[in-house]
Formats: C-alpha cells, structure tokens, sequence
C-alpha cells in the first residue's frame, strides 16, 4: 500500500492537479497561502525550521510516509528538510540551496559549463541602498532569491535602478519576510554561497526562451521535455508556453548536457526538476536563465494532454520512491496545447482599471464549449494590483489551458475561449505602449 503523502503550499495549479490524484495518492496538505489573507499573516512569524519540526511530529502522528512540494518559495525548501529529517526520499537540502540562491547557482554553472553562463556579479546594493559607482548599463537586475520573476527588470541608468529598489516601510517588510526563511537555513547548511538579502546583475539577453523539464530518480536524469515560451511584444512578460516545442532535438540534447552537469555538481540525485533556457538562434548557443528543483505546476497539465503524462504524478512517485518510468500513461487529448497568460501592462505610466472579472453565465459557456479546458483567474486589491506593476512589470489576472489539432486549432480555440470570458486575447493589442 501507499504510504499518505504529506503535500505542502498546496495552492492553486497543485490544488487542482493534486485533488485529481487523490483517490490513488492518499494524501494530505500542510502550509498557507502567501497570497491570501489571513492565511499570509502567518509570514510575520514563520521559520523554516520550527515549521518542519511541527510537520515531523504531525507526520509522526497522522503515519506519514512522504513529502512533496512544488512551491517556489518555501516549499521546495521545506519538503527537504523535512524528508531529511524523517529519512524519506528527497531531493538533497544543500542541492535546493544551490538551485535556488541564483547567484550561487551562476557561480556553478561558470565552472562546469562555462559556455552555457551569462556574465554575472552579486550587486553591493541593499533595497532602497545607495548605488554604488562604476556601473555599466543597460543591466539586469534581479534579487537573489525570488520567485515569479519579482523585481527581475532591464535597467538603463544608476537613475532607474535607484528607483527600481526604493521601497516603502510595507514593501521592505514583505522582502525581508520572504528572504530570511531561506537566508537562515542557508547560513546553517551552505554559508559559501553568501547572503540572499541581495541583488544581482547580468548582462541583458535578448534571444527566445524555452524551458526543460525532467527529474532525477536514483542519480539517473530523465529528460520530459521542452516548453517554448513566448513574451508579450517588447516586454520580459510571459504571454504563454507552448508544448510540444518546435526546436530540434539538438537543442533539447544540448539543454539536457548542461543540465546534466549542473545537478551533478550541486548533488541533486533526486526529485523533479524545471530549467529555463535562451536560445541563440543564428549560432544554436544555450544559455541558462535559472535553474527550480521542482517541476513546474503550470505544465502539468500541458504534457498531460499530449503526453499522457501528469507531472504531478511523477514527483507523487518519486516521494514514494518509485520509478516515474513504470507510471502508466493515460491517452492523448491533443496534439499541440498552450498555457494562455492574460496580463494589463501600465499605460502611459498609469495602471488600467481593474480587469474583467467573468461572470458566473460567462464561466458555465466557457465550461459548455470547452469540457476539457482549464482556467483560473487572480483577483486581487488595488495595492496588490499597483506592487505587480512596481515588482513585476504587469499584472497577471488570468491563465487558460487548452489543447487542439494543430497550431491553428488551437488558436482558434483560445480566441473563442478569450471571447467567452470577456477577456482580451493575449498578444492582440494589449502589450504596453
């Protein structure tokens, strides 16, 4: 029999996906919310370790047998240390570290795979800090640790990156909280990397993206697949991602040698794992964007549809573990599918007005034409609103998922799917000016 696995940060790709697993996965959920109130009061007080010392003795109590987490900021950490702590399968702690810090991680991929690396430097700048002088720009800029692109921006002069890290009392707060859960364990376990309270430069890129996804079970890597990304017209915002990928099999065997010899080097001999790429196209280079060791929920249901395969089901596996290879596959939907980000970028420096929310006829008209489609939306106050704008660049309020035919079913598909929801259609006029 399976043992109950202990799923953490389940929240929404991995609420939905996990809940359709659950009659042949027992399981159980543990963690909050950290962008629902009150569920994310809980920020003000958390740490990662009294946190984990409460799920071993819960685990040890309810007869737990394993952990999984696809959460970027906590979560991955988390599932870690506490597989560590109850000796079931994990991906390493020290690994999830190296992954996640990304200047550590650039540090890494420079000494092993050197023609996959974008220079690089640890910015001396502290949020709201002082910028120091000598800089060369255009730069980008992004935190240490984040996640979902936070704060990740091109900037052009000392005067717009002094702008892009000064910060109100409530934002400094909100940083600190998400960085020190992270920063403090990776003081104890991998102090070499240095301190997360940071930011980091890069030379700009300016080339297409894609992504790989595969785990590691038992040492061996297994390569899934790559996902092609596609940006809104003149912005670092992501308008969808795209399965199966139109690139040739020599890009996806050149990602899965870097991969190979980056997860080597940080010890991760076990888990799910996603990297984002670039692609040069005219000289067929690949460089290395960051690296996650967790799948990504979002293409879970992408490969399902095309593949028969729920990544889900694989990490469920690997907790138990067991080889995701001996998971039966269940029959194709479609042959090409789209996961469809709907975003509102600031006009003329002023952010729009609230998007369309669906109304309850709109959601059951998308549900009749389209059984087999997947949407959610993120509805969120006015100030959360304006800090996506200020952090992020756009505001996401809405993403679906559908498969079809062929490219031109399927974007025939998601343009009935958009005007059946009264939202725009990603990429049709709505990018910034």
């Amino acid at each position: 029999m399976l043992k109950r696995t202990l799923i953490l940060f389940n929240h929404d790709w991995d609420r939905q996906a996990f809940a359709g697993l659950a009659s042949a996965w027992p399981q159980t959920s543990g963690g909050f919310d950290l962008f629902s109130f009150p569920s994310n009061i809980r920020l003000a007080w958390f740490d990662l370790d009294r946190f984990v010392a409460l799920e071993a003795q819960r685990a040890r109590w309810q007869g737990l047998g394993a952990v999984v987490s696809n959460h970027e900021q906590f979560g991955a950490l988390a599932a870690a240390l506490l597989a560590e702590r109850m000796d079931w399968p994990g991906t390493p702690v020290e690994a999830v570290l190296a992954c996640q810090h990304k200047l550590h991680a650039r540090r890494i991929l420079k000494q092993v795979c050197p023609e996959a690396h974008i220079p690089f430097s640890r910015l001396d700048v502290r949020y709201g800090g002082p910028i120091p002088e000598g800089l060369q720009f255009p730069l980008f800029v992004k935190p240490v640790k984040a996640a979902f692109s936070v704060l990740a921006r091109t900037v052009h002069s000392r005067e717009e990156l002094a702008a892009h890290v000064r910060f109100n009392i409530w934002e400094r707060w909100v940083l600190r909280h998400l960085v020190e859960p992270f920063d403090r364990v990776l003081r104890q376990r991998l102090p070499e990397a240095g301190t997360a309270h940071s930011l980091m430069a890069e030379a700009p890129v300016h080339a297409p993206q894609f992504c790989l996804d595969g785990y590691v079970y038992r040492g061996k890597l297994v390569d899934l697949g790559l996902v092609d990304a596609r940006m809104y017209p003149g912005t670092q915002a992501f308008l969808s991602f795209d399965y199966p990928s139109r690139l040739p099999e020599s890009v996806r065997a050149r990602a899965t040698d870097v991969a190979r010899r980056f997860l080597q080097a940080v010890g991760f001999t076990h888990g799910g794992f996603n990297m984002e790429f670039f692609l040069h196209p005219h000289t067929g280079q690949v460089q290395v964007i960051e690296f996650n060791p967790r799948i990504a929920s979002q293409f879970s249901d992408l490969y399902q549809r095309v593949d028969g395969l729920n990544l889900h089901e694989v990490v469920l596996a690997l907790a138990q573990d067991m080889d995701p290879a001996t998971l039966p596959r269940r029959t194709p939907t479609a042959a090409v599918t789209s996961s469809l980000v709907y975003r509102q970028f600031e006009q003329a420096g002023q952010p729009p007005p609230p998007p369309h929310r669906p109304t309850g006829r709109q959601q059951r008209a998308f549900r009749e034409a389209f059984p087999d489609g997947l949407w959610l939306e993120f509805p969120m106050s006015r100030d959360d609103r304006a800090r996506d704008f200020k952090w992020m660049g756009s505001h996401r309020y809405g993403i679906v998922h559908l498969g079809g035919s062929d490219t031109a079913d399927l974007h025939r598909r998601l343009a009935m799917a958009s005007g059946l929801l009264g939202w725009p259609m990603p990429g049709a006029g709505n990018a910034p000016d």
